[in-house]
């Protein structure tokens, strides 16, 4: 089945998992169709209990710019138990024979290793 995404879009890909406590989600493929602006957040939690609604968990915005031709990993905001404190975003620029399909892609155009700090990465 054919999947359209719109210009702009940023998709998060995560390691397989059959349960939310069953690995660290990392890395994490960000694949990055450009043509628009676009913008996108990441939100972790603890994934087994509601703490979420008590304010334990963290949000890392992501925003890709069009015109210059950057990728922002924002600064994580919050936190909770168990978070991880480094984790990694494998930047996949996406085109019609690069970055396709379900699975993984075999080499992310960069890699990044974010500490929670703002990252930016430009476009070749």
């Amino acid at each position: 089945m054919r999947l359209y995404v719109r210009a702009g879009s940023i998709v998060p890909f995560g390691p397989v998992l059959q349960y939310a406590t069953e690995k660290p989600e990392d890395p994490i493929e960000l694949r990055v169709y450009c043509g628009a602006d676009g913008k996108f957040t990441i939100h972790e939690d603890e994934g087994n209990n509601y703490n979420c609604e008590r304010g334990k968990y963290a949000r890392i915005p992501i925003i890709w710019n069009e015109a210059t031709r950057t990728l922002v990993i924002g600064k994580r905001v919050g936190k909770f138990t168990g978070m991880l404190k480094q984790r990694t975003f494998y930047i996949v620029w996406v085109s019609s024979n690069h970055g396709i399909g379900s699975s993984s892609t075999e080499k992310p155009d960069a890699v990044i290793h974010y500490s929670g700090g703002a990252v930016k990465i430009s476009r070749p």
